[in-house]
């Protein structure tokens, strides 16, 4: 019998996560746990990149996607869930890649060159967030990952590593695997003001664990159709992030296209459609939230799992980070 093709997927723990992280990767993470050999990453390092002065930060968050990871269905005892840092390996694999790499080709990353201007960094951006995407490139290829799930966004991602990957191959010798890019066919959510990045710092996400009145206070506050001023008016449905939510997560589709007819007409106001959106949301986010809460008042379990999936992480890396030296003459004793 054929062993799984492995996936390789993850978060950096910067944040709680949201209903974007839902749509754009979780969702499809409990689906995919079944048909692969799923490792999960919780990449702490890679949130140090840019939050080195606030490592506390970093380390609550650990527990805390944990936590969401658990609540929406991904099962430790299926997926390999873990922690980067606790991975000393993929470390090592990082710093022999980034022979490999140089800093016009890093400087050119798509994904890098946006994520660098969200963040204002102008010409001080740390060195080690210029070169994340060769510690990705390590955590894919530390585990042979034959597929990465990503959004179009994270796309030039996967080109670097697969770079790399042929690189190195060609250098020392063909052991590591090329990845391929298992692309999210889900749009993008956009955030509640409308704008198509979601995040904390943006204040304009719904989170998992946000709570029944938290939702209901962040939908009201939900972009629409600016020019829908009086309910009897026509309103515009594409861009209204009302809509997009109730298309992500209104399991009635029928009852939506319905709604979207009467909103385009005029007779249906954004209070009603937004009351339709708390309803709808606070049933998917109820066994969420219940789900979160009962392993929150364990931390310590929670904690273990990590543990323990980070030692099985450990055993998958050392065996082939073991090829790595062997190729590169490395392995001296």
């Amino acid at each position: 019998m054929a062993s799984k093709k492995i996936i390789l997927t993850g978060d950096r723990p910067t944040g709680p996560l949201h209903l974007g992280h839902y749509v754009g990767s979780l969702k499809a993470r409990v689906e995919l746990q079944n048909k692969y050999d799923a490792f999960v990453i919780i990449a702490d390092l890679q949130a140090l990149t840019d939050n080195a002065e606030n490592p506390e930060k970093v380390r609550k968050n650990v527990l805390e996607v944990a936590l969401d990871y658990l609540a929406v269905g991904i099962d430790p005892k299926i997926s390999t869930i873990f922690i980067q840092s606790l991975i000393p390996e993929l470390s090592e694999l990082t710093m022999y890649f980034l022979n490999l790499v140089t800093l016009s080709r890093l400087e050119r990353n798509p994904t890098v060159k946006d994520e660098m201007k969200q963040k204002g960094f102008g010409g001080n951006v740390p060195a080690g967030f210029l070169a994340y995407p060769v510690s990705q490139a390590a955590d894919i290829t530390a585990f042979k990952a034959d597929l990465v799930p990503v959004g179009e966004d994270q796309l030039p991602m996967i080109e670097q590593t697969a770079e790399i990957v042929r690189k190195f191959n060609k250098i020392y010798k063909p052991i590591l695997v090329e990845p391929k890019a298992l692309v999210s066919k889900t749009a993008k959510l956009p955030g509640i003001d409308g704008k198509m990045k979601m995040g904390k710092s943006l204040g304009n996400a719904i989170y998992l664990s946000d709570s029944p009145e938290a939702v209901k206070e962040k939908v009201m506050k939900m972009y629409t159709d600016p020019k829908h001023i009086h309910a009897e008016n026509p309103g515009h449905v594409e861009g209204n992030t009302v809509f997009t939510y109730l298309d992500a997560f209104d399991n009635d589709k029928k009852a939506i296209e319905e709604l979207k007819k009467q909103y385009r007409q005029g007779g249906l106001g954004d209070v009603e459609i937004k009351k339709r959106l708390i309803k709808v949301l606070e049933e998917f986010l109820t066994p969420i939230r219940k789900r979160r809460a009962e392993f929150a008042k364990n931390p310590k379990a929670v904690m273990k799992m990590l543990e323990e999936g980070s030692q099985k992480a450990k055993i998958a890396a050392s065996k082939t980070l073991a090829e790595v030296r062997a190729a590169m003459k490395l392995d001296y004793f």
